[in-house]
């Protein structure tokens, strides 16, 4: 039949070979132009949406301007002088108005990007908003606040790209959750902010926006995937603004860009309206969450948003009210603590940081008691990324079909690319050698069937299990750990996805954690990063020093953990590093 149907088409006498060479280069030159004209039209949505991000920026130029005309009297260094919970006062007993806060922050968010690259959106509607905010009746725990948005948290009639060019024509139809409680309460969200291709990495990089840059050093990353978030509010452009966490996404921009985040318990702010590449992932827990420059400022807006509001708008989210008697209180805490998670070796910087506020939490009157988190490599490897990954990585590599990769997701995406019988090879020969490489890449094949999914979460729950147990044993109310850090140098996020197993261990078990800045890379650091030769000496650990050399005088970090759904106390922790921290800081 098929011989039949073969000898129709082909000539009697056989193939011409002037002929075949003939088919076979127009077959190629097919192909060639095929590619350039897909290329074309990606670069031609891009250059779209780059003119549209000129405009916004354009915007927000113009009614600066037309404010400065009518208001030469305002006095922006007052207002930007002021912390969140010093600007709410203001602003309710009307010292000062909110027409000079929002024109005030729209001007230091377009001075702050044009330095570092981190807005993608003026939120146009913010204007009207004002004059409604103006006009409430009660005004609400965070009336006449400008906020700042991660790109995927949906605003109506904006779109949320996630960095990618399949998302660039969908534009919002109605605001998130999230977004609807907050101008509930009173605030403005009046930007967008940028996010690394895909969100599956913790650089700021897309071919779209461009890449974003650390505040203090425009030589590095400002981490991710909330960094243009953390670039904006360390440059002093936002008071307040919202990331997602499912690895760290909240905690290492914070962490980077030397500011404060919270990543709550999932479930407990509401996740409603956010666009994702990977939406239906599930075996580890991705959430929303708060970034500010203080811990005052994140309890507010928590304080702010778990409101009757949200739980009506989303009756998922359990109705728990913030318990400001927990985050005030005095009683001194049992804390548990770790310096090293056993996975990567900590930078000098980490350990010194971690170990300096212990001892000063242990001077201010609270017990410090070691703390070994158990069967790290286990949980790291097959419960994160086999469980992020569950599907061999389809879906997420399927994001780029009718896109470019960005060069700082290249690596990562060529990895998760490999086919899985090619991965499975390849962490065999790579055992005897590299077993932590291999072990990721073994990993990275996913689950392979519903029924192992389903082994795999009660796997997840068998984990929190005994890791609770642990928690009990010792009586710890809290926890305190390293934050990945210093920030990275440009390029190396891409090459390091595994370096995120200080944060992600925290979203596979769903507890809040939250970072907190407490001193700066000093020089004996990077003297002492001289002799950084990791747990495994593999080309992870050469990477990771060559990621965090000559940072002297950056933000470091330590990471405040509670259990699931007291997020009061995890700020509580919070609060009390960050205190003791600045107390030294007086004093010395």
């Amino acid at each position: 039949m098929i011989q039949e149907k073969l000898g129709e088409i082909l000539p009697k006498d056989g193939i011409n070979p002037p002929v075949a060479l003939a088919l076979a280069c127009s077959s190629a030159a097919a192909v060639v132009i095929w590619k350039w004209m897909t290329h074309r039209g990606i670069q031609r949505k891009m250059d779209e949406a780059r003119r549209w991000r000129d405009d916004s920026l354009e915007h927000m130029e113009k009614v600066i301007w037309k404010f400065k005309q009518k208001n030469p009297g305002v006095q922006p260094e007052f207002i930007l002088s002021l912390s969140l919970v010093e600007l709410a006062e203001k602003l309710k007993d009307e010292s000062v108005s909110p027409d000079s806060v929002l024109y005030t922050y729209i001007r230091r968010a377009l001075q702050v990007t044009r330095e570092v690259n981190c807005v993608t959106d003026f939120i146009h509607g913010c204007e009207q908003q004002l004059q409604e905010v103006k006009q409430q009746k009660e005004k609400g725990l965070l009336y006449g606040i400008p906020v700042s948005i991660k790109d995927h948290i949906g605003c109506k009639g904006h779109i949320s790209t996630c960095g990618l060019v399949q998302f660039l024509n969908k534009v919002q139809e109605d605001d998130s959750v999230i977004v609807k409680v907050l101008k509930k309460q009173g605030a403005i969200p009046f930007v967008k902010t940028n996010v690394p291709q895909s969100m599956i990495n913790y650089d700021c990089s897309n071919l779209i926006f461009g890449q974003t840059v650390n505040p203090p050093d425009h030589k590095r990353s400002p981490g991710g995937s909330s960094g243009g978030e953390g670039a904006l509010i360390a440059g002093g452009g936002s008071l307040l603004g919202f990331g997602t966490d499912v690895a760290g996404s909240i905690r290492l921009p914070s962490s980077f860009c030397g500011i404060c985040g919270l990543k709550p318990t999932g479930g407990r702010l509401s996740t409603v309206g956010l666009v994702s590449p990977i939406i239906g992932m599930k075996s580890v827990t991705a959430t929303i969450g708060p970034m500010a420059k203080d811990v005052d400022s994140l309890a507010l807006c928590m304080k702010a948003l778990l409101c009757d509001e949200l739980f009506h708008l989303d009756s998922s989210v359990p109705p728990m009210p913030f318990k400001e008697e927990i985050y005030t209180s005095t009683k001194p805490l049992r804390i548990g603590y770790y310096e090293d998670d056993g996975y990567f070796e900590p930078s000098p910087s980490m350990r010194r940081a971690v170990r300096e506020t212990k001892n000063l939490l242990q001077a201010a009157g609270h017990t410090l008691i070691p703390f070994v988190p158990p069967r790290l490599n286990y949980v790291i490897d097959e419960l994160f990324t086999r469980g992020l990954f569950s599907d061999g990585a389809a879906t997420l590599v399927d994001r780029f079909k009718g896109d470019i990769v960005d060069t700082n997701l290249k690596s990562q995406v060529n990895c998760y690319s490999i086919p899985i019988l090619l991965k499975r090879i390849l962490a065999l020969v790579l055992k005897p050698v590299y077993p932590r490489i291999a072990r990721d890449l073994n990993a990275l094949c996913g689950v392979g069937s519903v029924q192992n999914l389903w082994k795999h979460h009660a796997a997840v729950t068998i984990y929190g299990r005994e890791f609770l147990a642990e928690w009990r044993k010792l009586k710890l109310d809290v926890v305190l750990c390293p934050a990945l850090g210093p920030a990275f140098n440009e390029g190396y996020p891409g090459k390091l996805f595994a370096a995120t197993s200080y944060t992600n261990l925290y979203n596979v078990l769903n507890f809040p954690a939250g970072v907190v800045p407490v001193t700066t890379v000093t020089r004996a650091d990077e003297e002492e990063l001289k002799h950084y030769r990791g747990h495994c000496c593999d080309p992870w650990d050469k990477r990771f020093k060559e990621a965090v050399e000559g940072a002297v005088g950056l933000p470091v970090a330590v990471q405040c953990v509670a259990l699931s759904w007291q997020e009061e106390l995890c700020l509580r922790l919070m609060k009390e590093v960050e205190t003791v921290a600045q107390r030294r800081r007086t004093t010395a």
